[in-house]
């Protein structure tokens, strides 16, 4: 695994009242990842880009929806998702991350 591609692995973070709830409550943060990264390349990435302990990784794959845009179908993109568990004491502050 080369540091590149963890640079590249997290896509973003999802900010939700759903990811607020369960942050606030396991100690948990969601975020959007790439399609081929494993559980163990997003507990690296967030290691290397947070310097935090990563507990556990639940990733999970939300398929796009199907839309009409007028009379148009079409469907969204799939999303990749990663729900990271963090040890005990650790936190990810993102507005402290920023700079």
């Amino acid at each position: 695994m080369s540091k590149d591609f963890l640079y590249k692995v997290i896509l973003g973070s999802i900010v939700s009242e759903k990811s607020t709830m369960i942050g606030e409550k396991n100690n948990q943060y969601a975020f959007q990842v790439v399609p081929e990264a494993t559980k163990e390349d997003v507990k690296a990435a967030v290691e290397l880009l947070f310097k935090v302990n990563v507990k556990s990784v639940h990733i999970l794959n939300e398929k796009g929806k199907q839309k009409r845009f007028g009379r148009f179908e079409g469907k969204r993109n799939d999303v990749r998702k990663a729900y990271v568990c963090l040890a005990e004491g650790q936190e990810i502050n993102f507005a402290q991350e920023v700079k």
